[in-house]
């Protein structure tokens, strides 16, 4: 059997869609969010703490070479089958290595055996000094979860707000009418409103971008009880603020040391972060039941594709169904970060274990997101605006320019003007000409009669073209 013959075969037997059905959707996230992601991470990390508790004067570690240096950056990069090893530590033992049963623990004692026959062998115990599994794990997930956003979560919702933009700017003129309560309603245009859902995504964009994330390396408690009991000249706490800081680029997420702990990071701009994510998906999933009424009205149409299936029994249909998958993506997604803003904050005394196994599900969230944003755009590329139909629905509702007549009879001075265009439009219908007969029966000035005249539905759209293309007049 081929590698792509047993991939697909796990595909089918997966317990998840996210690595069953829709695997190459989601695919782009192993990098960051798998298992074997954090075991890079964790080897990363320790790594570059041997290397730094060497650079700092009165720790006591000889200092290290460039050549060695470089192999500890090399070792860092774990293959796949440096990952299968560590997971066979932990469960099996290896080569004389007795099972841990312990994560971190595996990676620690890989790396020493990889150590054993190098020049770095005399300082391999030197690796986890004074500290415990959090310190690594905290700093790994910070890691994790910004690689995941800037390198694949924003740039998928960038690409659905450059959709939304350009949408907002073609049809910034079309008008459309508007329903407030389910009802038809002031008129608005079609660009307008993907305006609103533009800038509303773009707002979380910006907010996501500008988080840091706050990690914890201070020790068992919190306190460097180990650290300062082996090595007391050594100020850790300004050690531990740069060290975290090595792992910072000048510009985007950043990551922070949280000085005040207990064993764990209390994890609350993880909280912070899910629930940004949990907005940007609550806005999308407000979108998509849009975009599946719009096409319901005849106002959005879908193209059709060779080849694919509606429905298996009713062959004229194209349903939504991107549209559809998203809003349900979304749905699961936010379902597990709002577990996560509401349980990961809270910790038994100086610390339980029931967060590790939800951290683990991280990647489950951000995948259903994705998944969600990548139908969105789909379904997005599929969509064109039947500008002829928005434009018929809205002429047959002449009654939404009451409110324009109103608004301009109090201007005039016209004794309860809304009363009036209440009696005359309120559960009837009307026409044009309806409106013509009553306001020829107004008792104001000829030019103004003329002015309300020219009212149109379609014409009756206020600033919104100037809204839609983000400009004031």
């Amino acid at each position: 059997m081929t590698h792509s013959e047993d991939t697909k075969k796990y595909e089918l037997t997966a317990i998840s869609s996210i690595d069953g059905r829709y695997r190459e959707t989601s695919a782009a996230l192993a990098e960051h969010m798998s298992e074997y992601a954090l075991m890079r991470a964790r080897a990363r990390v320790e790594c570059e703490y041997l290397i730094a508790l060497s650079e700092t004067k009165g720790v006591g570690l000889r200092a290290l070479t460039a050549e060695e240096k470089k192999a500890l950056a090399k070792l860092a990069d774990i293959s796949l089958e440096d990952a299968q090893v560590i997971k066979q530590i932990e469960k099996e033992g290896y080569k004389g290595i007795p099972a841990t049963n312990h994560d971190v623990k595996a990676v620690e004692y890989f790396l020493k055996s990889r150590l054993a026959k190098t020049s770095l062998a005399d300082v391999s115990e030197w690796l986890h000094f004074g500290l415990t599994s959090e310190d690594i794990n905290s700093v790994c997930l910070g890691l994790m979860l910004r690689s995941a956003l800037e390198e694949v979560i924003v740039p998928a919702l960038n690409d659905i707000d450059e959709n939304l933009g350009k949408l907002s700017n073609e049809h910034a003129k079309t008008p459309m009418l508007a329903r407030t309560h389910g009802q038809p309603a002031s008129p608005t245009t079609f660009g307008k409103e993907m305006r609103v859902f533009e800038a509303r995504v773009k707002r979380q964009i910006e907010q996501l971008k500008a988080r840091n994330i706050l990690v914890k390396f201070a020790g068992a408690t919190g306190n460097y009880n180990a650290h300062v009991v082996a090595v007391p000249n050594v100020d850790w706490q300004e050690f531990a603020k740069k060290f975290v800081e090595r792992f910072n680029k000048k510009s985007g997420i950043q990551l922070e040391l949280n000085e005040t702990t207990t064993q764990i990071e209390p994890h609350d701009t993880y909280a912070e972060l899910f629930d940004n994510l949990r907005r940007v998906n609550t806005i999308l999933i407000g979108f998509s039941q849009d975009m599946w009424r719009y096409i319901s009205d005849g106002w959005i149409t879908q193209k059709p594709r060779a080849g694919e299936v509606g429905s298996s029994a009713m062959p004229h249909k194209i349903n939504p169904i991107d549209f559809e998958n998203a809003e349900g993506n979304f749905g699961v997604a936010n379902s597990l970060f709002e577990h996560f803003s509401r349980k990961l904050p809270i910790s038994r005394l100086q610390r339980d274990l029931s967060d590790s196994t939800v951290e683990r599900t991280f990647g489950t969230a951000f995948a259903h997101s994705l998944i969600g944003y990548k139908s969105l755009l789909k379904g997005l590329g599929k969509v064109s605006v039947n500008e002829k139909a928005m434009l018929g629905d809205l002429q047959a509702h002449p009654e939404v320019i009451a409110e324009a007549i109103q608004t301009v009879l109090r201007r005039e001075g016209v004794d309860v003007p809304y009363e009036k265009l209440k009696d005359l439009t309120r559960g009837r219908e009307v026409t044009l000409e309806d409106f013509a007969k009553f306001i020829d029966g107004l008792s104001v000035d000829e030019k103004v009669k003329k002015q309300l005249k020219t009212l149109r539905p379609e014409n009756y759209i206020g600033l919104a073209e100037e809204i839609a293309k983000g400009k004031k007049q």
